[in-house]
């Protein structure tokens, strides 16, 4: 008769006792898995208080649908969610081939809310696939498994603070403490060397000071070493291949065998053992773990501590929110290099590094240089349930020829915010185009020390949108002259023919087409069933060939498109709508009767992607669209700017650009951008100089590329004041918005500190909410920093965010409003022209569209010459487009002064980037 004497004994080991004999004590897995997972519960517990809203997360990738794996993937999805993990499933079919396991563990190491990734091994395919490759693929940090080899690397040379051990030796390690049997200085022999149990069994005993002993199934007298051990370890997958008499009196034996005999006993005719001879070894043992229901339960809960020890380090490592990126400091030399030697001076990262950083997945970035990349839209859709960040628009004052350093400007406020407040932070710009960079602006996107580098590639290595949006307009225009000609020779069943051909003895139409025949009350989709009128209804456009767009104003508004299109599905819609002619009857023919904007969506599909750069510092950048668009809203794709306010995340800041001064590309950035993208900017930030505001009060006219007149190096407080005028009615053109402006004046070395703070001063008085000089061109996003803290107390302000009208009034009152409000107009002056398109537009309807005026950027005025807010202005309108595919009226406005008609003296002469190449 056996006598229970203790019910525990040393947490979970039970000791049963015989009146002659004693018998080993049994160490429970299950028990001790239990006692573990109450304690990762506790954790999970004040990790969720300190976190609110985060959970661990594990990842079990199976490839095949093996009936054990399945077995085993059940129990630590059990697990997981019993202790508060959240685990996902992810099951490849048998017919996935070794790049498509890859790829879902790129896909899984990339994720942020995954911290462990286990791949159920076997891996079950019918095609060939490298096991050591995959398991090896998954990222250390997130490698809970331990399987690794930098994992397993490390164990080996003792590092066990740095790396996570395989679940299994980790398990027997935790019920060998249980005993309470000291390992240092025993002696321990495992038998067994696979990767998963028997070779890191023999690390973990050795760094915890065992003298360590591994046989094999080469081994010569097994028995004799197992009569030596203290500590024995058996993993070697046979059955019962251990003897009783073999075991040392009083030895601690883990038995992590999982074997399967005969047993008709059993319902199933078999019956599962380990690799001891368990009934004999219990009688010799002090301590013995049974098969089951020993080291079996401590995997699966030593799978579960590492997951919550990955996701502790994750914590440690990373605040929620928070990008891991690595800015730049530059120390400005002096005197300062031009553009081209700073970029050159900066080594910029490589792109893919950049996006890791700021949280990108490899598979949503698409590098096409080291230093850019296209950015995919599924990052909007990862993204969708992020709160956006702040968002700050820049603009200016009206500018002069010169330009004012907008957006040098708004890339140094991106900087201070990243470089220096330790802020995600983005900038959305557009992308330069030959003509524009050449000019005034010279070679650089932006300047000095907050520009965009390398500066080779984003001035002269164009993405190629251009050229796309170019080609798009050539299929347009060779479709409308092919479809007139056409119509002229062919019969309609013969043009019905080229339309909807037959194919395999079918016809079918697009769906342009259907949306044609649903225009013009067809609700038929089966050509087979058209009459004859239908036919000829269907396929004569009866262009006006007198009324064709022409390719210019056609490549605008497609950039216009490219830049107001929230995704693919509304680009193709907006390509769509486009009007490029009328018909013989004055109705519109839009791209969609000329079945073009399929191919046309298809053509533009990678330029809808904003590109991403980094500035000096190190900072992430949008390019997206180009100078095309200044004759619409001009700034930023809203792609762009919507894909960076999520990145950035709720405490972020994105800052991004409107084209010209206030009055012209902020009213269309609030009016037609924020209309339709449903953003709300936060802050508004104006750039002013004092050689443009010296200019405003009556200096001399300047021309970009020849010398400064001496008024401008020459202090005159008199002169200055009369131009801070102007930047008061730009203040108040921002205001009219309802958002906080921040005047930032940015500094050249002419200015003196009498003059800056008088710019500063008039700012306040104008109701500025503060005004602040920048030397960020100087000084890098250093010299922006009073600029980014100005704009972070300008943000926590409550949003009362307006836009200027409604749109559903009618177009002549739209104009009207922006023509008093913005230019201090009187009125506005409709020429004959423009009034019968505007009746026409209004019939067709477009009438409830935003306007768009398109006028000098140099004058409140439409004198380019007049700097001064002119007095009884009648807004001369000369003539009217829709851009009924971008979404807005296009108004042009008068203009009669020809003084600036010479030419802008281009900046490449006398620059080294091009003379220093080799």
């Amino acid at each position: 008769m056996f006598a229970l004497t203790a019910s525990v004994l040393r947490r979970g080991a039970l000791r049963y006792r015989d009146s002659q004999c004693t018998m080993a004590t049994i160490v429970s897995g299950n028990k001790t898995s239990q006692q573990v997972k109450e304690r990762l519960k506790k954790e999970l517990a004040e990790m969720k208080t300190q976190f609110p809203g985060f959970r661990p997360g594990l990842v079990v990738l199976q490839v095949g649908d093996r009936d054990d794996s399945n077995l085993y993937i059940s129990m630590k999805l059990k697990a997981a969610a019993e202790i508060g993990i959240n685990a996902n499933h992810i099951r490849l079919p048998e017919t996935a081939t070794e790049d498509e396991v890859l790829q879902s563990i790129v896909a899984v190491n990339e994720n942020p809310a995954v911290h462990g990734l286990i791949v159920q091994l076997p891996l079950d395919s019918i095609d060939p696939i490298n096991t050591e490759k995959v398991t090896n693929a998954v990222a250390p940090e997130k490698d809970v498994d331990g399987l690794t080899s930098i994992n397993a690397g490390k164990l080996s040379r003792g590092d066990l603070g740095d790396c996570f051990i395989p679940c299994t030796p980790n398990g027997c390690m935790e019920l060998i403490s249980q005993t309470g049997v000291s390992v240092m200085g025993k002696n321990a022999v495992v038998i067994g060397r696979s990767k998963i149990v028997g070779a890191p069994m023999h690390d973990l005993l050795l760094w915890n000071h065992a003298t360590v002993t591994t046989c094999h199934s080469k081994t010569l007298d097994l028995a004799e070493h197992v009569g030596r051990a203290d500590i024995l370890v058996v993993g070697a997958g046979r059955a019962e291949m251990v003897k009783g008499e073999w075991v040392k009196e009083g030895a601690v034996v883990i038995d992590c065998g999982i074997n399967h005999i005969p047993d008709r006993s059993k319902a199933s005719g078999k019956r599962v053992v380990g690799d001891v001879h368990y009934s004999s070894a219990k009688e010799r043992a002090g301590y013995i773990t049974p098969v089951p229901g020993g080291v079996g339960p401590m995997t699966v809960a030593m799978l579960m501590k590492n997951t919550v020890e990955s996701a502790k380090r994750f914590l440690q490592t990373y605040t929620p929110g928070k990008w891991n990126i690595v800015f730049t400091k530059k120390k400005p030399q002096e005197p300062q290099p031009s553009d081209a030697a700073i970029s050159r001076s900066c080594q910029s990262k490589p792109v893919s590094q950049l996006a890791r950083e700021v949280g990108l997945f490899s598979e949503e970035v698409e590098t096409y240089s080291r230093s850019r990349a296209r950015v995919r839209l599924d990052v909007l859709k990862r993204m969708k349930k992020q709160p956006d960040g702040k968002y700050v628009v820049v603009t200016g004052i009206t500018s002069t020829p010169l330009g004012e350093g907008k957006r040098t400007t708004a890339l140094g406020l991106a900087q201070a915010f990243g470089a220096l407040l330790n802020i995600n932070a983005f900038a959305c710009v557009q992308e330069p185009s030959p003509g524009s960079c050449f000019g005034a602006r010279g070679v650089a996107v932006g300047g000095g020390y907050s520009q965009i580098i390398p500066l080779e590639e984003v001035s002269l290595q164009p993405s190629g949108q251009n050229e796309l949006i170019s080609a798009a307009s050539r299929v347009v225009m060779d479709t409308i002259k092919a479809h007139a000609h056409y119509e002229t020779k062919l019969s309609e069943k013969a043009l019905f023919d080229l339309l909807v051909p037959l194919k395999e003895g079918q016809r079918s139409v697009s769906p342009a087409q259907l949306s044609r025949l649903k225009k013009l009350g067809i609700e038929k989709s089966d050509p087979l069933t058209f009459t004859g009128t239908e036919i000829r209804r269907f396929v004569r456009l009866d262009i006006d060939l007198g009324t064709t767009t022409d390719s210019d104003s056609l490549e605008n508004e497609i950039m216009a498109i490219l830049s107001l299109s929230s995704s693919e599905e509304e680009m193709q819609q907006r390509l769509a709508r486009i009007v490029v002619a009328s018909n013989k009857s004055g109705e519109p023919v839009t791209s969609e009767d000329l079945n073009v904007s399929g191919p046309l969506a298809m053509l533009l599909k990678d330029a809808l992607k904003p590109v991403l750069m980094q500035t000096v510092e190190g900072t992430p950048v949008f390019l997206h669209t180009s100078p095309l668009v200044d004759i619409a809203q001009g700034s930023p794709s809203i792609l762009a700017d919507k894909m960076a306010l999520k990145m950035v995340g709720s405490k972020g800041f994105v800052v991004t650009e409107s084209g010209h001064g206030a009055n012209i590309g902020l009213e269309t950035f609030f009016n037609i951008k924020c209309r339709y993208s449903g953003l709300q900017p936060d802050v508004v930030v104006m750039v002013a100089t004092v050689r443009t505001l010296k200019m405003h009060g009556g200096a001399p006219p300047v021309q970009a590329g020849l010398p400064l007149p001496k008024e401008y190096s020459q202090e005159n407080l008199e002169q200055l004041e009369r131009g801070c005028c102007h930047l008061r009615r730009q203040v108040e053109n921002a205001q009219a918005f309802g958002l906080p402006v921040i005047v930032a004046v940015n500094k050249f070395s002419s200015d003196t500190d009498a003059e800056l703070e008088l710019v500063c001063g008039q700012a306040r008085q104008a109701g500025a909410f503060d005004a602040v000089k920048c030397t960020n061109w100087s000084k890098g996003g250093a010299g922006a920093l009073a600029l980014a803290e100005a704009v972070q107390r300008a943000a926590k302000l409550p949003g009362r965010f307006r836009f200027l009208y409604d749109s559903q009034i009618p177009a002549a009152d739209k104009l009207r409003t922006v023509a008093q409000n913005m230019y201090g107009a009187k009125d506005i002056e409709l020429s004959p022209k423009a009034k019968e398109k505007l009746a026409l537009y209004t019939k067709q309807g477009f009438g409830n569209l935003p306007i768009c005026i398109a006028k000098t950027h140099l004058s409140l005025s439409n004198e380019p010459m007049m700097k001064e807010e002119p007095p009884n202005l009648m807004l001369p309108i000369t003539d009217i487009k829709a851009n009924a595919g971008a979404g807005f009226l296009s108004c042009l406005i008068n203009s009669t002064n020809t003084e600036m008609d010479d030419p802008m003296w281009p900046c490449f002469h006398g620059n080294n980037l091009y003379h220093d190449s080799k």
